[in-house]
């Protein structure tokens, strides 16, 4: 491809994200599992945290899906912001936020840090009703939606190929 020497040269280049936080509900399900996904791809170049507003439980549909894709979730265990916070400090570079409480919260944070936010509506998959397979063909729709963005967002700030560490 030719480069022009008339095109402006102003573009942003996308700030380096050194640490990002995935925040949702009950850090249960959406948010652990962003968090999976984002260390398997990212987690040596990037330091990854989830946290939930309130704490949830621990939800086995989650380690279940991801393992089909080669991540292990099963030792995740939910906390909150609060918890968080006072085991090492909220000092993110970048805060996603999965839910529409937790986007709040995340708004909420950013008055005390600075901290760049971003809603990403994610659905609930724990509110689909129907047979086991449905309830885990929810789960693998959100996990797949989330490994996109997570890879599309952070491998323009990453040294490490957002294809790294993903099976054959």
């Amino acid at each position: 491809m030719e480069e022009r020497l008339d095109e402006p040269l102003d573009e942003p280049r996308p700030k380096r994200i050194h640490s990002v936080l995935f925040v949702c509900a009950m850090n249960a399900v959406r948010s652990p599992m962003a968090e999976a996904i984002a260390r398997h791809y990212f987690g040596k170049s990037i330091y990854v945290q989830s946290a939930g507003v309130r704490k949830g439980e621990p939800d086995g549909f989650v380690s279940s899906i991801l393992s089909e894709i080669g991540i292990d979730a099963s030792k995740h265990k939910p906390r909150t912001l609060d918890e968080l916070e006072e085991w090492e400090g909220l000092n993110f570079d970048l805060i996603i936020s999965l839910s529409p409480e937790a986007h709040h919260a995340a708004l909420e944070l950013t008055r005390t840090i600075a901290a760049d936010v971003e809603y990403w509506p994610t659905p609930d998959p724990t509110i689909t009703q129907g047979s086991r397979d449905q309830v885990l063909d929810a789960y693998r729709n959100i996990r797949d939606g989330l490994m996109y963005r997570i890879r599309l967002r952070l491998k323009q700030t990453s040294s490490k190929s957002p294809n790294d560490g993903e099976g054959a």
